[in-house]
């Protein structure tokens, strides 16, 4: 039983569910401050330990907190969830003040203010450093001084994610950068202060080092940020679709909150229909295929259900409601897909799992080797030294430029073959996936009606190309979609003398057939269904259930009521459907077709392109049951859809990829979308995220080599930090070539 739906104007940052089967009170809570995905691993675990809370799932993509709490146990309430949150560092929205998309956009907005300030300081920095010709008297002062606001306060998200971890005795990503920066300015600004009072010829500084590795570090959180936002776009865009008023039967309009059960409302043509509800008069074709992804209008009339953000084709309707608010099926499509987000665990990072053993590490081997040096009698610069150089040496600017360098080429490469990557997530998704479930609509096929042939038995060519002439001229007149097929399939159209629509049945209309001698009496036409007839040769009939047969709409056209022909109008299949199949089985994977369409013209579809198993008929909110389905026998599945209807088993799959033709909502709700209508691009991104994977792991596997061998030959003053800044050089340069290599990548299309 739901208590309280917030309004579908955005992101939920506050929903509070009753589910009186298991006594628990679910609750969404929007928190602010998360790094990592190590972050909101420390969340969970630590309100997991509150009493009264059944369980707590904390989603770093999405930014929110799913805590189920207990109804019958202690009770706790929000201000003791707010309390512990903020007990360990980070902040929980308001919902009635904030939204997590402001937050984001704070976020997102403060780290470009910093990478600008650091990257505009960095380079000056590294030109004199690097460069002997442009040093002079008192440049290490220089940059050691544009070298402290990088430091400082560009890298301070860093040094404060730092000192959370240290408070909580923890170590991530965000403490070697913090390290790793702060050693390099400090063991520099130590040297010059030496130099003071002596010669600084054979002493070096590392300015560059720390400010070069917070630019870099920080151009790859906001690239990541940037992908990061995009997840909770889902609901924004379903909520968008809604209708914003309500018409009544006399003509005035009230907002949608207003419109209660059992009111009737008025939809003219090429309106949304307001909200869920059974059509008490009128007659009109019902375009659904924001919901249904079927690109067939519905007709209705009285007492046919209808839903609620479709639209109105063509004629006048007067419907009763008979779901509002969070009952209706596009609020239910919106809460599968928050459910379907927010219940997905986010992936922790390969970097972040090694680094909270890394990092302790390397902070008790720079301790080690100075007490060591200094136990043995060696100098005390000498033993600072081969300290600083053990935390030179374990700064991550190689394995910081491993993940966001790689998908950053890798997204590049992408975008150049017209598939979208949202993340470092979707590419470890790619990994396992053994199941693609397949829409039809759209995505194997056109996704709009053509004419595909005209059938009449005994005419002649000639004979033929002018029947059809003559039912375009005719349907030109309607704006029903199957008709706009029919119209489109000629460019020679006859002026209508007559026109009568006919709901249910068709068209019928009066033309001067061409080749008559002007003033001879018009020629009756009609187009559509079997009714509109009294005369159909066997012939004819056979052409039509044959049509029916391959799952392609049969109307009849004929002069007067006697039927001569059959237009066939079907939903083409896109000619790259086979190729893409079979290139899904080269990679491992099982195709499946799943579509809301009648078993036949389904099993037609799937026997074509070569899919074996079909599981046709399936109502939008079934198919991310169908997902659920896989997952439960332990498949990792991925899904290819395009419509709304897609959208919840979009966010259900393990890999949800959408069709870029195709809605925006279901865009939003996948983590690849495919541009190009070629469902071989299909193929083609989920190639290219595995291929980006290994370079991702390549590239992760090089840098903990680096640092694992460099780190020892520190410790014992083989490497001073001059020439161990120099081999992070070379790691991160190792790091840029090998990522680079996705720039080569062809994919299916190619070959």
């Amino acid at each position: 039983m739901l208590l309280s739906l917030s309004a579908y104007t955005g992101v939920m940052t506050s929903q509070v569910e009753v589910d009186a089967g298991l006594g628990t009170q679910r609750q969404d809570l929007a928190i602010e401050g998360m790094t990592c995905s190590a972050c909101a691993a420390r969340i969970q675990q630590h309100l997991q330990q509150l009493a009264g809370v059944e369980d707590a799932q904390v989603n770093f993509a999405t930014g929110r907190a799913t805590i189920h709490r207990s109804t019958t146990g202690p009770v706790i309430t929000e201000e003791v969830l707010r309390e512990a949150i903020e007990g360990i560092g980070y902040q929980l929205l308001d919902a009635d003040v904030d939204t997590p998309e402001a937050a984001e956009a704070r976020r997102q907005a403060d780290l470009g203010r910093r990478l600008v300030v650091a990257a505009v300081l960095t380079v000056p920095i590294m030109t004199i450093s690097m460069i002997p010709p442009l040093r002079f008297a008192g440049w290490e002062w220089l940059i050691g001084a544009l070298a402290v606001p990088v430091t400082l306060w560009s890298g301070w998200p860093f040094h404060r994610a730092a000192i959370l971890n240290l408070r909580h005795r923890a170590a991530t990503m965000d403490t070697l950068v913090s390290m790793g920066s702060s050693a390099a300015w400090l063991w520099s600004f130590a040297v010059l202060m030496l130099d003071v009072f002596g010669d600084l010829d054979d002493r070096h500084v590392y300015f560059e080092t720390g400010a070069v590795i917070l630019t870099l570090i920080l151009l790859g959180k906001y690239l990541e940020l940037r992908a990061k936002r995009r997840s909770s776009d889902a609901i924004r865009a379903l909520a968008d679709l809604g209708a914003r008023t309500a018409r009544l039967p006399d003509g005035s309009e009230i907002p949608l909150d207003e419109l209660k059960v059992g009111m009737r409302f008025l939809v003219r043509p090429g309106e949304k229909i307001a909200t869920d509800g059974r059509v008490v008069e009128g007659y009109s074709a019902v375009d659904e295929s924001m919901v249904t992804g079927e690109p067939v209008p519905v007709e209705v009339t009285a007492g046919a259900e209808v839903i609620g953000a479709t639209v109105n084709a063509n004629g006048s309707l007067v419907v009763e409601a008979t779901k509002v608010g969070a009952d209706t099926a596009l609020a239910q499509i919106i809460r599968l897909v928050d459910q379907a987000q927010g219940g997905r665990a986010a992936v922790q990072r390969l970097a972040d799992r090694v680094s909270s053993v890394f990092v302790p590490l390397a902070i008790a081997i720079s301790i080690i080797s100075l007490v060591g040096w200094l136990a043995s009698g060696q100098p005390v610069n000498d033993a600072f030294t081969a300290a600083v150089a053990v935390l030179i040496i374990a700064c991550p600017c190689a394995l910081g430029l491993a993940t966001p360098l790689a998908i950053m080429v890798g997204t590049g490469r992408g975008a150049q073959l017209g598939v979208i990557i949202k993340g470092a997530e979707v590419l470890e998704d790619t990994r396992a996936v053994e199941v693609i479930l397949l829409d039809k609509t759209g995505t194997l096929t056109e996704g709009r009606m053509e004419l595909s042939e005209l059938s009449a038995p005994g005419l002649e060519q000639s004979d033929i190309q002018r029947l059809l002439s003559l039912a375009a001229s005719l349907e030109s007149r309607s704006e029903h979609p199957i008709a706009a097929a029919i119209t489109a399939a000629t460019d020679c159209h006859y002026p209508v003398d007559s026109f009568d629509n006919r709901p249910g049945l068709g068209v019928i209309g009066t033309i001067n057939e061409p080749g008559h001698e002007s003033g001879h009496e018009p020629v009756e036409i009609r187009v559509g269904r079997r009714a509109l007839f009294d005369e159909i040769p066997p012939e004819v009939e056979t052409a039509a259930s044959e049509a029916e047969a391959s799952g392609a709409t049969a109307v009849l056209v004929g002069r007067g009521a006697h039927a001569e022909g059959v237009l066939v109008v079907a939903d083409r299949l896109k000619p790259t459907s086979a190729g893409a199949v079979r290139a899904f089985g080269e990679q491992g994977l099982k195709p499946v077709l799943v579509t809301g369409d009648n078993k036949r013209t389904a099993q037609t579809v799937a026997d074509t392109v070569g899919v074996e198993e079909v599981i046709a008929e399936v109502l939008p909110q079934d198919k991310a049951a169908v997902v659920e389905r896989f997952q439960a026998q332990g498949k990792r599945v991925a899904m290819v859809g395009d419509g709304i209807n897609d959208a919840p088993a979009l966010a259900q799959a393990d890999l949800g990829i959408a069709v870029g033709t195709g809605t925006d909502v279901a865009m939003e709700a996948s983590d690849l979308t495919v541009v190009a209508g070629d469902l071989r691009a299909v193929a083609d991104a989920i190639a290219l995220s595995r291929r980006t994977l290994t370079t991702i792991k390549g590239n992760l596997f090089w840098a903990f080599a680096y640092n694992t061998l460099a780190i020892p030959l520190a410790a014992f003053g083989v490497l001073n930090p001059m020439i161990a800044a120099g081999a992070m050089g070379l790691s991160s340069l190792f790091v840029v070539a090998n990522s680079l290599r996705l720039n080569r990548f062809a994919g299916y299309r190619a070959a």
